[in-house]
């Protein structure tokens, strides 16, 4: 059968939206993505619909789906691809689309090279022989961790001695968190760094509840950790970041922080909280979540490729 690509539009959030969720059920066994996530998506401002958007037709249907950013600036490009089971076609059409904007992308930046990353599910609905065959390997394993959550069972930690919290409602905290975060997770795989208003770009600061992103004081340290939280995914809370400075490490900082959160998500109603993690995190992130209840979800492995301009 014959396919119809064409990029994509905001108006398309509701059948990307679908088509996503489609995914989700073969791959983890129910839909997880919400409309607000394919629009945030969509309307980012590194992404440039027309040229690095693709919807991928059968007929009428909606088989297959591509969007594709640039957080470095340089040889570093992301990517995203999905499609239905047993679209051979639609994926390797879709790949050959991507991988040459990608390539352009990076060129746009004057890098020789082009350096792809994308995330499947660990069982994913697309073939992994169509991207081995063309060269992309697994580089990291990320685990969706969740857990239970509960008004009654779930009370607001106690603070460690010399621990304070605030949340980031005032714009000098909000940039505070920002260099925060930058500082935290400098040293993580795959961290690009971000210019304040690319970070606010990243997060939709303009429809994040700040309340949720919170900074810990430390007595004698000053600003030490640093809660990126939000409430606005259909299926679970989400916990975006948690990062602590390595003077402050070892001291219960995270442990709190990641308690506290599960608290707030409590009181607002919610049921699971989830969060991603890095599983050979250096930190130690995932024996802690572990170590507070937490349980794998998925998985996800990031592919890699590298292209020359």
């Amino acid at each position: 059968m014959s396919l119809f690509i064409r990029p994509a539009t905001l108006d398309d959030a509701p059948a990307i939206c679908e088509l996503l969720n489609a995914i989700d059920t073969v791959e983890i066994g129910r839909p997880e993505t919400g409309l607000n996530e394919v629009e945030a998506d969509l309307r980012h401002p590194e992404v440039r619909l027309a040229r690095d958007s693709w919807l991928v037709y059968e007929s009428d249907r909606l088989v297959g789906y591509g969007l594709l950013w640039d957080d470095s600036g340089a040889e570093r490009i992301d990517m995203d691809h999905y499609v239905l089971p047993d679209r051979h076609d639609a994926a390797v059409r879709l790949f050959e689309l991507m991988e040459a904007r990608a390539v352009e992308r990076a060129g746009e930046n004057g890098a020789g090279r082009a350096v792809v990353h994308m995330q499947l599910h660990t069982e994913p609905t697309l073939d992994t022989a169509i991207i081995e065959n063309r060269g992309w390997g697994r580089v990291r394993r990320y685990q969706v961790m969740v857990r239970e959550v509960s008004r009654e069972a779930t009370p607001v930690p106690v603070a460690p001695p010399g621990v304070t919290l605030r949340d980031c409602v005032a714009e000098a905290d909000r940039r505070l968190a920002y260099e925060l975060c930058e500082r935290t997770f400098a040293d993580h795989f795959d961290h690009q760094p971000r210019t304040y208003q690319q970070w606010l770009d990243d997060r939709e600061g303009d429809r994040l509840d700040w309340s949720l992103v919170r900074i810990a004081t430390v007595e004698g340290l000053g600003d030490a950790g640093v809660l990126v939280s939000r409430n606005d995914r259909v299926s679970k809370g989400w916990i975006s970041m948690i990062g602590v400075v390595k003077e402050a490490r070892g001291r219960g900082l995270g442990g709190y922080l990641l308690r506290h959160s599960f608290a707030s998500f409590a009181a607002l109603g919610r049921e699971t909280v989830g969060l991603g993690v890095d599983t050979r995190n250096a930190t130690g992130a995932l024996k802690l979540y572990e170590d507070n209840g937490m349980r794998v979800h998925f998985a996800v492995d990031t592919w890699e490729v590298t292209l020359p301009v």
